[in-house]
């Protein structure tokens, strides 16, 4: 199986990584819509696309704006846009608000049920801790399984453990160092130890860690030798980035 990254920051753009979003190409899924989505046209392979976003806040939505380019051409016959119903509401009211943006990109609005099955993927979803709510997701395939979890404080007691429990890879939030605890907890954002802390609690097979603050340049910006001493099996995400698992 394959993911990709197209975005790994948070909160805005910069230089060298575009925010969140991350594709599953032979099976046209994306979770989340930031500014990497894109480059989603450059991988398009399927007739149908399904974007499950976490939460309504602009660097996992903006994206949605660019999908006329994305679909330009007529290879994709369906674009569904996945999430809690309030969350498209307000997307729908605000970021398409006519005086913001005029023109409707071609969306099937699909508000989430517990569970949704997409080419062949389960997928489900389970709350996070995070400033306005935000969700997390699990992909199982019959063999193997990816987490999802962006946008939240990775504490060693997280409901969301039990979500995660024995996944093959677990793509997880690292917006902040451990030096940057206060931060952190003001923005609902996670640190390097919490995150390798849940990965190991978990027993997760592997970790990706990924949503880096932006004004943060450094090849390793939270710390990865921090991360490997509790979760050894860590690595960390940089946008192009191809996953195999």
């Amino acid at each position: 199986m394959q993911l990709i990254c197209l975005g790994t920051a948070g909160y805005h753009p910069s230089d060298t990584r575009q925010t969140s979003c991350y594709m599953l190409p032979k099976q046209g899924i994306v979770l989340d819509a930031g500014t990497g989505l894109y480059r989603v046209r450059e991988h398009v392979g399927t007739p149908t696309l399904d974007i499950f976003l976490s939460h309504a806040h602009l660097d996992h939505v903006i994206g949605l704006t660019f999908l006329f380019d994305v679909a330009r051409g007529g290879s994709l016959k369906r674009i569904s846009v996945h999430g809690a119903e309030s969350k498209l509401a307000a997307i729908r009211a605000h970021l398409f608000q006519t005086d913001l943006f005029p023109a409707l990109p071609p969306i099937q609005w699909r508000p989430l049920e517990p569970q949704v099955v997409v080419a062949g993927v389960r997928i489900s979803h389970f709350p996070l801790e995070h400033p306005g709510g935000s969700l997390g997701y699990r992909l199982d395939w019959p063999d193997r399984s990816l987490a999802y979890v962006t946008d939240t404080t990775a504490r060693s007691n997280s409901d969301y453990i039990e979500r995660i429990r024995g996944a093959d890879l677990l793509l997880h939030e690292c917006n902040f160092p451990d030096t940057m605890p206060e931060q952190a907890e003001q923005t609902g954002h996670s640190c390097t130890s919490a995150v390798a802390g849940v990965a190991a609690a978990a027993r997760v097979k592997r970790l990706v860690l990924t949503h880096f603050d932006p004004l943060n340049a450094d090849e390793d910006p939270v710390g990865l030798p921090t991360a490997r001493a509790i979760f050894p099996q860590t690595e960390l995400a940089h946008d192009g980035l191809t996953i195999e698992f």
